[in-house]
């Protein structure tokens, strides 16, 4: 019977990667898709400006802020430097067409004084970061408003849909002026937010950002499939969901609060390996038990109900949820000095998330444990497909992340 399981089993795996890999070697390894996210940081300014330190993707400014498609200096000489990956070249190409792309931020970003537009000026010239592995550009502007306030709005449209480049571009403002400090999250469909805003609009906005990170993160999606499946009853769903949470709750917020750095070269190549990891040892589990995998082991069961397979599970979806919080910090990409104004935000934004994790538990596993009750073995082969699916992209993604394809 086992030598029939295990060339099922082989068989599954094989014609999964037969159907999957191909989709796969056109995409890019990146985690989030094709979006983008901006940082701007407000702070006073000189003789009683308002300064904003704006960060966004270097090659879509590039492409963005080009006047005339390919034949724009700008862009022949900003994605050469790009091809070349020298940060100094792609620096120079944005200070010599400086017009430009001061010209396509203030069209974008804005800053208001009492409902009037505030003016732009250059301070310095721009400079080349990275973020999650990306040239980020670094541009340093100073806005003289008509008459000074202790509130100012924001209004943030910088890497449109329209434009065709990206799509769902999310802008994290952190402020520190008017007496007041705090943090924001503008998207096409929330534009705009003002310094005196109250507390309750900037949770609901960091809410949605997480819940909207989690639904965009097709990798944390997977991993999230992949605990489902391999889960035979509900409290071992229930638990890992929890360890999970408990796990990347700590290194999100330690991240996030600048008390922990992980360069995203070795956190983004760990995710994808605990996708292919966890969806793996569900596979293993049918390839040694077969119609049996589903079964808990009487004699090894302690606390919980869990049996010594269901522990080292639980143990292995903590350790690899460390890593996840510090992708998801990452992702956030806040840098700012700690305060309870701070903190509040980055808990709602991890309270979105885990409300969006449960609801596809809640959502999957009532179905995944009806279709196992009423045909258990075709509810085992169907976990088996799903795992192999999500083992084999894990694998893919890993050699991408670390081969930087």
């Amino acid at each position: 019977m086992f030598g029939r399981v295990r060339r099922t089993v082989i068989a599954i795996v094989v014609g999964t990667a037969a159907a999957v890999i191909p989709l796969l070697g056109g995409e890019s390894a990146s985690a989030h898709g094709f979006s983008s996210t901006v940082y701007a940081k407000i702070t006073p300014g000189d003789e009683g400006h308002i300064r904003t330190a704006v960060e966004l993707e270097y090659d879509l400014l590039v492409v963005s802020a080009a006047d005339s498609g390919d034949d724009d200096p700008l862009f022949q000489e900003g994605t050469a430097a790009f091809d070349a990956g020298d940060s100094e070249a792609q620096a120079a190409s944005l200070n010599k067409h400086a017009e430009t792309t001061l010209r396509y931020v203030a069209d974008r970003f804005a800053v208001t004084s009492k409902g009037a537009a505030c003016q732009p000026a250059r301070v310095g010239d721009a400079t080349i970061g990275e973020r999650e592995g990306v040239p980020y550009a670094n541009l340093l502007l100073d806005w003289a408003c008509p008459e000074r306030t202790d509130e100012h709005g924001v209004r943030s449209a910088l890497f449109p849909d329209d434009e065709g480049y990206v799509k769902g571009t999310k802008t994290i403002v952190t402020y520190e002026i008017d007496g007041r400090s705090g943090s924001a999250a503008l998207d096409a469909g929330n534009p705009s937010f003002s310094t005196g805003q109250s507390w309750y609009e900037r949770f609901r906005e960091f809410f949605l950002l997480g819940a909207e990170h989690l639904l965009s993160g097709i990798d944390h999606i997977l991993f999230l499939l992949a605990l489902i499946a391999g889960s035979r009853r509900l409290r071992e769903i229930v638990l890992a969901a929890t360890s999970f949470t408990l796990a990347h709750s700590v290194t999100f917020m330690l991240a996030a609060l600048g008390l922990v750095d992980v360069p995203a070269r070795v956190v983004e190549p760990i995710i994808a390996l605990s996708i292919a990891v966890v969806a793996g040892w569900h596979l293993w589990g049918i390839w040694r038990r077969g119609d049996h995998a589903t079964d808990l082991d009487p004699a090894g069961r302690g606390h919980f109900s869990l049996d010594r397979s269901g522990w080292i599970r639980l143990g292995v979806v903590f350790c690899f949820g460390l890593v996840h919080g510090l992708g998801f910090a990452g992702a956030l990409g806040i840098d700012e000095a700690w305060s309870w104004t701070l903190l509040w935000s980055l808990l709602v934004f991890n309270v979105g998330i885990e409300v969006v994790q449960l609801a596809i538990i809640a959502l999957v596993f009532p179905l995944l444990i009806a279709l196992r009750g009423r045909t258990p073995k075709t509810g085992l082969w169907a976990t088996g497909a799903i795992s192999a699916c999500v083992s084999i992209m894990g694998v893919v993604w890993f050699a991408q992340r670390v081969s930087g394809s």
